[in-house]
């Protein structure tokens, strides 16, 4: 048995599904030991329509940084002086579970330098310094929302 619909609710317009795209800026938190890089790196993504909403120099303050701002996506130099990337990414994971898929290791080293602690990694990805730009870190960011790590190389 169908329930009865009244005829007032049949006479209302039908409204479609509105599909327009809402374009909201990634904020990015970029970890590098290089002031140099942290500038170029932000300008670029900037540019680029991201929102690089800080920046960090040291595992400490990336940390710090990561809980303070509540990035979307945090890129991490594998390479930090004195400490890890590694170790930063697992330290993300830990202090904030979230991150685990957020994390996006990079390096001016070629990936094959580092492909087994890159696939053991936390991080959702690696992407070469040479090839960072805002439509890369969405194409990672996208693939991996899908469910795998997605593959750079």
């Amino acid at each position: 048995m169908t329930p009865d619909i009244p005829a007032s609710f049949k006479a209302l317009p039908s409204f479609g599904v509105h599909t327009e795209r809402v374009d909201v800026a990634l904020r990015v938190l970029i970890v590098d030991d290089n002031a140099h890089f942290l500038e170029a790196a932000r300008d670029l993504l900037d540019r680029e329509g991201m929102s690089v909403v800080g920046v960090a120099s040291t595992s400490v303050d990336a940390l710090r940084r990561a809980e303070e701002l509540r990035p979307d996506v945090i890129l991490v130099d594998i390479d930090l002086g004195e400490e890890s990337g590694f170790d930063l990414a697992r330290g993300l994971m830990d202090a904030t579970p979230r991150s685990r898929r957020d994390v996006i290791l990079i390096s001016a080293y070629p990936e094959e330098d580092f492909a087994e602690l890159i696939a053991a990694s936390s991080a959702m990805a690696f992407l070469p310094k040479s090839e960072l730009s805002g439509s890369t870190i969405l194409d990672l960011v996208g693939s991996a929302s899908e469910g795998a790590k997605p593959d750079t190389s």
